[in-house]
């Protein structure tokens, strides 16, 4: 493990997802499953996140194309709130779930806008 790009990682991955989310995936861990979160946070935090030529809200959308495309909800609705916290505006966010719908199928970006709608409502109480 390069102990210098899972730091980076680190920082980033509890920047975008939050301090609890990630305390959680971490403090969990077990011999099972302790070297993936530790892969995670280096490989796709560090070494990919931790690039320079994209900024994180750019980031953010295109992980909720992708995860909407591929129709993974349960990610999909991590990194919904991980582009608020990141800072993208509902505008981008819709802008992104509509070139979902014309590139991946309108019923990708049905789903992703409904989960979209729950959790601005669950963040706005």
């Amino acid at each position: 493990m390069d102990q210098e790009v899972h730091d980076k990682g680190l920082a980033i991955r509890t920047a975008v997802l939050g301090a609890e989310y990630v305390e959680n995936a971490t403090k969990t861990a077990d011999d099972f499953n302790r070297d993936f979160q530790q892969f995670v946070t280096e490989y796709c935090w560090g070494a990919c996140w931790g690039r320079d030529a994209l900024d994180n809200q750019q980031r953010s959308l295109i992980n909720l194309a992708i995860l909407a495309s591929l129709g993974r909800w349960e990610e999909f609705e991590l990194h919904f709130n991980g582009a608020l916290n990141n800072e993208c505006d509902i505008e981008q966010i819709k802008d992104t779930l509509f070139h979902v719908g014309v590139y991946a199928g309108i019923p990708s970006s049905v789903s992703a806008f409904k989960i979209a709608r729950r959790i601005l409502t669950e963040r706005a109480e």
